[in-house]
């Protein structure tokens, strides 16, 4: 038998059905080699008794009758460290929540558990999901299991949901949660050669989410494989109605609606992706994953996304705004942090909490926030950048018009060295550029694995899809990973 952290999640679901192993050994060696895994510092924060309940709980089902199972049931997977758990820290990687133990669950993990699934721990991530290399994390940054050919040298993971993406890719958790703001599931997805899926916003409920851009922020799986994904989007997916931006609608068997045969579909290709600077590795991959999808029965459309250049600068004015206000709640008075001066009044207090307790990237966006939204600047710039916004959407819906999906990179590079970026912010939100037009629309977008580059590191080709159609850009997904060369996740060095 195969080595039980070699496994898919498909793989686990059904092996455990057919009884090739119990929940309970499942559990057991992922709770090993969670236990063996501290060098990548992937988990802020185990809870190897919850995975081993829910395995329990998941071999009692089974012994009383098959059709008693729950669709995870036996599987054990991450929590990105933003999703509220009950009585389990929470810090959303900051100081400011090192202590905040939730008295409730978020929505999204909550489902996951009332589909069976267990959790293996809290996963590292940038502060607040800020950042592009989970290097702004106050618990440290994550190493990821992937090296340069012929280096050591730590490579990150990318981020917000680098804890997630380096468990996945270390075989450290079968699955993981991530959220997505601006490309912080595919990004990261990219970088350590797994897949991961952004639904549409509102697909996932955001309660019980720590905030950081309230009309960006959306939750959805990491997972070696295409079918991994769909498996835990159905489990993650549905109406809540104490989201007010949660949408109504029936929730898609999209496993069973899985397939790779793309005949009749168009997939666009937009030339203004086509960006002065990316390697020719970037570009000869984007030409590659055509080829692929034009073989799997696929016609390639150039389209046109005209008010693609202004998505970065959109992004990082409505994100910063949104993450100003939503950070205000954390002044030291109700929960979190809380910094005294001797001798000092409420408004000392405040500012030694938010000074103790951010970090450095966090303040950066604070402030561009709170002066993008100023009396003298909130027309010239939040308001300008919402008109902007809404043209970027108008685009993608006219392109939709001529496509059924749209094909471009992940990311403009490979994963990059820790530390290399980190004085350069610019550099650093670069990373996004792909990613942050879909963000924007709040449409569905997958990043899958596409091959390797000079170094040997993973490079990750982009799905985008329109409104509510996450099935296509699953289906595309499937088609390139059945044609793309296998990517062999790095083995144990830590």
């Amino acid at each position: 038998m195969s080595d039980i952290l070699d496994l898919t999640i498909a793989q686990l679901r059904d092996g455990f059905r057919k009884g090739d192993f119990s929940a309970t050994e499942i559990a057991t060696r992922y709770n090993e080699a969670v236990d063996a895994s501290d060098a990548l510092n992937a988990y802020l924060e185990k809870t190897p008794e919850l995975a081993l309940e829910a395995a329990k709980a998941a071999d009692e089902a089974k012994a009383k009758a098959s059709d008693s199972l729950k669709p995870l049931s036996g599987i054990p997977l991450g929590m990105k460290d933003l999703f509220a758990t009950e009585g389990v820290t929470t810090s959303a990687g900051s100081k400011m929540l090192g202590n905040f133990k939730p008295p409730y669950e978020s929505t999204v993990s909550a489902n996951l558990k009332a589909a069976g699934a267990g959790m293996l721990g809290k996963l590292n991530m940038d502060e607040f999901a800020m950042g592009s290399s989970n290097e702004t994390c106050a618990h440290g940054p994550v190493i990821s299991p992937w090296r340069r050919e012929g280096s050591n040298a730590a490579i990150t993971p990318g981020g917000s949901s680098g804890g997630s993406a380096a468990a996945v890719a270390a075989r450290i958790a079968p699955g993981a949660t991530g959220t997505d703001t601006g490309g912080s599931i595919r990004q990261p997805a990219a970088f350590t050669g797994i897949a991961g899926i952004k639904p549409t916003y509102g697909r996932c409920s955001r309660w019980g989410i720590v905030s950081f851009a309230s009309s960006l922020d959306q939750a959805g799986p990491m997972a070696r494989t295409v079918r991994d994904c769909a498996i835990m989007l159905e489990a993650m997916a549905g109406f809540d109605p104490k989201d007010s931006t949660s949408i109504d609608a029936p929730v898609p068997q999209w496993e069973k609606g899985l397939s790779s045969d793309l005949k009749g579909k168009r997939v666009g290709i937009p030339r203004e992706y086509r960006i002065d600077g990316t390697p020719a590795e970037i570009d000869a991959l984007w030409e590659q994953g055509v080829e692929w999808l034009r073989d799997a029965g696929a016609e390639p459309v150039e389209i046109s996304l005209p008010h693609t250049k202004y998505a970065l600068p959109t992004y990082y004015i409505i994100a910063p705004a949104e993450a100003s206000s939503n950070l205000a709640r954390y002044d030291g008075v109700r929960y979190g942090l809380r910094e005294k001066v001797e001798g000092g009044g409420l408004h000392d207090m405040y500012k030694a909490t938010r000074s103790e307790g951010f970090g450095d990237e966090v303040k950066r966006r604070i402030m561009i926030g709170t002066y993008v939204l100023s009396a003298g600047f909130y027309d010239a710039y939040f308001t300008k950048a919402q008109k902007v916004r809404a043209l970027i959407k108008q685009d993608f819906r006219k392109a939709f018009e001529q496509c059924d999906m749209i094909l471009t990179p992940t990311a403009p590079s490979a994963a990059f060295g820790l530390g290399e970026k980190s004085d350069d912010p610019i550099a650093m939100y670069l990373n996004d550029v792909f990613a942050v037009p879909a963000s924007l629309a709040g449409l569905p977008a997958m990043s899958v694995p596409g091959g390797v580059d000079k170094d040997g590191l993973p490079l990750g080709l982009h799905l985008i899809g329109n409104e509510m159609d996450e099935q296509s850009v699953l289906n595309a997904g499937l088609a390139i990973e059945e044609r793309a060369p296998s990517i062999e996740l790095p083995g144990k060095w830590w």
